[in-house]
């Protein structure tokens, strides 16, 4: 009864499967699966194709038929398919439907189930790589917006910068002199110079007035003695 249950199933799956169907013996085919997969933009790879093996034991299909999975000679690679790798876990996902089937003839519900859970994980990749290209647009987007807003204003940022400001012109204005000095000496050729400041630099010295007063305590002393030789 088995032998015959076989023969014809495989009769319906030559009308289901005219040109994608190969016999290997009375008891063994492989039925190509082309995946139908929707491609990112800039993704120009061939949709993958899978080859099911099948054999048939003696008691199928009171008994699970025995399953392999190739891959077509010189297949195309595909960024989120790789057989090899994957093999294992679409077998595995046969194992439901063949306890579900066991007694009837069962492999064209293979085949669909194959090519289902095959084009879900490789679209479920797919859904995978778009979200990380779209948190690294996102990152980027964020890193670039930075450079359009500066650090909030509070009393404590006003504070700190307010410090390093002033720290900053003080530094300026020291420098400033420094040069100044070296400068003076240079243009005497390193002898000692008296370096003349300017307003701004004897106000903020705290000398202003007191170059005044000096030469005002220097003239009086003439002024009298030519007081006095005049009387």
């Amino acid at each position: 009864m088995g032998r015959e249950e076989q023969i014809e199933e495989r009769e319906v799956l030559d009308s289901i499967f005219p040109d994608e169907i190969q016999d290997i013996s009375e008891t063994e085919f492989r039925v190509s699966i082309l995946l139908d997969v929707t491609n990112d933009d800039g993704d120009e790879s061939e949709p993958p194709t899978i080859l099911l093996k099948v054999l048939y034991p003696a008691e199928y299909p009171d008994e699970p038929p025995i399953l392999d999975l190739l891959s077509p000679p010189q297949a195309s690679p595909h960024p989120f398919f790789i057989l090899t790798d994957d093999k294992d876990e679409l077998l595995a996902g046969l194992a439901e439907s063949i306890e579900e089937n066991i007694g009837m003839a069962m492999i064209f519900t293979l085949v669909s189930t194959l090519k289902d859970n095959a084009e879900q994980l490789i679209a479920s990749r797919q859904e995978n790589a778009r979200n990380i290209q779209e948190e690294k647009i996102l990152a980027a987007e964020r890193e670039e917006n930075k450079k359009f807003h500066g650090t909030p204003v509070n009393p404590e940022t006003f504070k700190t910068w307010r410090e390093g400001f002033r720290k900053e012109m003080e530094e300026l204005r020291e420098k400033e002199e420094r040069e100044e000095e070296i400068a003076e000496k240079k243009r005497n050729k390193g002898k000692e110079a008296t370096v003349l400041l300017t307003g701004k630099q004897l106000w903020e010295r705290g000398l202003a007035g007191k170059v005044d007063e000096e030469d005002d305590g220097d003239d009086l002393p003439a002024a009298v003695e030519s007081l006095k030789v005049a009387a």
